[in-house]
């Protein structure tokens, strides 16, 4: 508790103390993965814990029920934060190790590049990662305040919250992807087309899915299901740091919600900075 406040700073980017120290940043950009390793990458708010729970389930296809034993973090755990060696040294008898992380791709292409990990890379429209982190910022006592939604709005904007901008980690995950063995798929995709979705996922990562199996994912990794289950919803994280009284982990689960708190003139503006930042890549987004 006496680092709920902490930030860290690394390599130029800010990070919760509460979940992150100097030591683990550092042990994170040099960790050594293995070559049957699942990192699972994403920016914040961008569909993290739904995407532990379907990689679970994909692996455990066979005992479903089984990937409700322990909380997410634990199972797919992130390299960069606290407790990492003590779940890792839970996952011995794994076949698999199933692994997160937020940092951009500068800090472990270097790792990477050499090995035969599988890169799964979770996008989602920034619109709605950006109300969803203010949500977040609301919740966590460890993030920093902000005075309001449109301050909030113009700090995200300018890359200036923790874990940094947006546009630099996609666009840096983008620009290796070559190098890797690598898998992009988006939010939208997975609400919308969820079978589908998650076939390819399962081919890419060699797992075969029989009908039952996909139909078990589903349920299991719905929103109606994670959200009343607590080792997946994040109420046993304790009041003094999810304020639990001001909203849910799990808020709503949905697309294009930021229409309903974007003003015109905002979205105006966070299109302008869109398409000057993303406007030269080739690959089509369902958000564009």
């Amino acid at each position: 508790m006496d680092r709920l406040k902490v930030v860290e700073v690394f390599e130029g980017l800010s990070f919760p103390g509460n979940l992150q120290t100097q030591e683990t940043l550092h042990a994170a950009v040099n960790f050594q993965f293995q070559d049957t390793d699942v990192l699972l990458v994403t920016f914040p708010k961008s569909g993290t814990t739904w995407m532990q729970q379907i990689l679970s389930l994909i692996f455990n296809k066979e005992n479903p029920q089984s990937t409700q034993s322990l909380p997410t973090w634990h199972r797919v755990p992130w390299i960069e934060q606290m407790h990492l060696l003590k779940y890792l040294t839970d996952m011995k008898a794994s076949k698999v190790r199933l692994l997160t992380t937020h940092f951009h791709a500068r800090l472990l292409i270097h790792n990477l590049k050499n090995t035969k990990t599988r890169v799964v890379y979770v996008a989602r429209n920034p619109k709605d990662v950006l109300v969803s982190y203010y949500h977040f910022h609301n919740l966590a006592k460890f993030m920093p305040e902000f005075d309001s939604f449109e301050d909030f709005f113009d700090q995200f904007l300018e890359g200036k919250v923790h874990y940094g901008s947006w546009f630099d980690h996609i666009k840096g995950w983008l620009s290796v992807q070559q190098e890797l063995n690598f898998f992009l798929l988006t939010y939208e995709e997975l609400s919308q087309e969820p079978c589908q979705t998650i076939q390819n996922l399962a081919n890419f990562l060699g797992e075969h899915l029989e009908p039952k199996d996909l139909q078990n994912i589903l349920h299991y990794c719905s929103f109606s299901f994670m959200s009343q289950n607590d080792l997946l919803n994040y109420t046993l994280v304790p009041p003094e740091i999810f304020d639990h009284s001001v909203g849910k982990f799990m808020r709503k689960g949905e697309i294009e919600d930021w229409k309903e708190h974007f003003s015109p003139e905002q979205n105006t503006r966070f299109n302008h900075v869109y398409q000057r930042e993303m406007g030269d890549l080739t690959v089509k987004f369902p958000w564009s």
